[in-house]
């Protein structure tokens, strides 16, 4: 489990990183299930490890952490899927910071792994 500080900071960017998909999301012309999938992913991300953060045991933790890991993955899906059907890809950005969670989540996984 992390420092409680960079658990805040990551909380934060996790915030963050909803606020703008979700306006993203919105803003497009796409399926509204399209737009409900990508919001319900992204948002998954900081809920589960907000979670985690009071997880009752280790293997809890663990849990919640690769729940998120694999919110963050969906996500990038979704936003990929999205720029194929606008034929953009101006939402790479939004990509590329998911794709971070997934790394940060991955390498919390690790370091958890190690210590046990």
């Amino acid at each position: 489990i992390m420092s409680n500080g960079s658990t805040k900071q990551i909380l934060e960017d996790m915030l963050d990183l909803s606020v703008v998909v979700i306006r993203y999301a919105e803003s497009q012309k796409v399926n509204r299930s399209i737009q409900d999938q990508l919001i319900r992913a992204v948002t998954s991300i900081g809920a589960n490890y907000s979670e985690a953060q009071d997880a009752s045991s280790k293997k809890d933790f663990l849990n919640k952490i690769y729940i998120a890991k694999k919110e963050a993955s969906e996500t990038v899906y979704w936003l990929k899927l999205l720029a194929r059907l606008n034929e953009t890809d101006e939402n790479l950005a939004l990509e590329d910071r998911a794709r971070k969670f997934v790394l940060l989540l991955q390498k919390i996984i690790n370091t958890s792994k190690e210590k046990s």
